[in-house]
């Protein structure tokens, strides 16, 4: 997608057949525990089509973390809740929801003060801005978590006060402006609703990873929004200057590639990343450098279980890298 524009960040497995496999019998133990962990359960006529998926990831993740400890990535892979998806299952569950562009044209533009020297390092974690990693589970809701993610940063930085706010509120309440729940959603929509209504909070309106009926209570309402400022686009220099100055930002990202659906740790770059055609949104929480190179901090919605405790270190200055700084915006408050 075109951040922010409707994603499907849906993850589920697609349904797939295969017959007569020959698998390896030195991976048994790993794929009966892999399956009880992530609590995977098959169809009698898809079980070893899966098998055989998440023994060519398995090798896979061998083969990277070989080239790897050879100095030819700057990253780690490792398996995960995603094992059991082909390539091409991943990239077309995070394309699979096309819908228009939110508008924008009243979205105000941030300007970074000239001749501000930033910090060379920036991470809001440690500084209450964060709430939890937080898991969409089987549902595209990306796009929802996004939106509060970056908007609990900036009522924390005004009143101090860190509320994990209801991505399941926005899910359910918000499709009069064309949001579209576990079918995709923008964020930018997101804001213009939370201005217009407000947001309840997530204990008040807890997240279910499945759509319903839009049921809160106006009491429940507990933060707002005045406006949004969108980052010049493609200026990781501005992303940056937003991140040292403003807090967490929302952006997009392209991340239908393997290397990413299987990332573990270290900075993760992907030559193969587009910047325009992004499909999945994030929580910009930082930056940083690790042997002399530059990364941002990105906060995802895949649970703690995936990647470096639900994050991932992705290159910076790196012509703009998948595309992190081609759609990145704030909420004012």
């Amino acid at each position: 997608m075109k951040f922010p524009l409707f994603v499907d960040c849906v993850v589920v497995s697609i349904l797939a057949t295969a017959s007569g496999p020959t698998f390896d019998p030195t991976l048994d133990e790993g794929w009966m525990s892999w399956k009880s962990f992530h609590r995977k359960q098959y169809e009698e006529d898809d079980r070893n089509y899966r098998r055989m998926v998440w023994e060519k990831n398995m090798r896979y993740i061998e083969q990277h973390n070989l080239e790897h400890s050879m100095g030819k990535h700057t990253f780690t892979v490792g398996m995960n809740q995603f094992g059991d998806l082909t390539t091409e299952e991943f990239r077309q569950l995070l394309n699979a929801s096309s819908k228009k562009e939110a508008d924008n044209s009243t979205c105000k533009m941030f300007t970074a003060q000239e001749n501000v020297e930033l910090p060379p390092t920036v991470d809001w974690r440690p500084k209450g801005y964060i709430t939890p990693v937080k898991d969409q589970g089987q549902c595209g809701s990306c796009w929802a978590f996004s939106t509060t993610g970056v908007l609990e940063g900036q009522v924390f930085k005004k009143t101090g006060k860190l509320i994990s706010l209801s991505e399941q509120y926005l899910m359910d309440c918000s499709r009069a402006v064309g949001n579209a729940g576990c079918n995709g959603g923008s964020v930018m929509a997101g804001f213009l609703f939370i201005k217009e209504k407000g947001i309840a909070s997530e204990k008040s309106y807890p997240y279910t990873a499945k759509d319903g009926d839009c049921t809160f209570n106006q009491n429940d309402i507990v933060a707002t929004c005045k406006g949004v400022k969108q980052i010049p686009k493609n200026s990781e220099a501005d992303l940056a200057a937003a991140v040292a100055m403003v807090g967490p930002i929302s952006a997009g990202i392209d991340a239908e590639h393997r290397s990413f659906m299987l990332y573990k740790s270290g900075i993760f770059y992907e030559p193969h990343c587009s910047p325009v055609k992004l499909d999945h949104g994030i929580l910009v929480v930082g930056y940083g450098t690790e042997n002399q190179k530059p990364f941002w901090i990105v906060k995802n919605s895949w649970g703690a279980n995936w990647g470096n405790k639900g994050y991932v270190h992705m290159s910076k200055d790196m012509d703009n890298n998948c595309g992190i700084a081609s759609n990145a915006v704030y909420p004012e408050v």
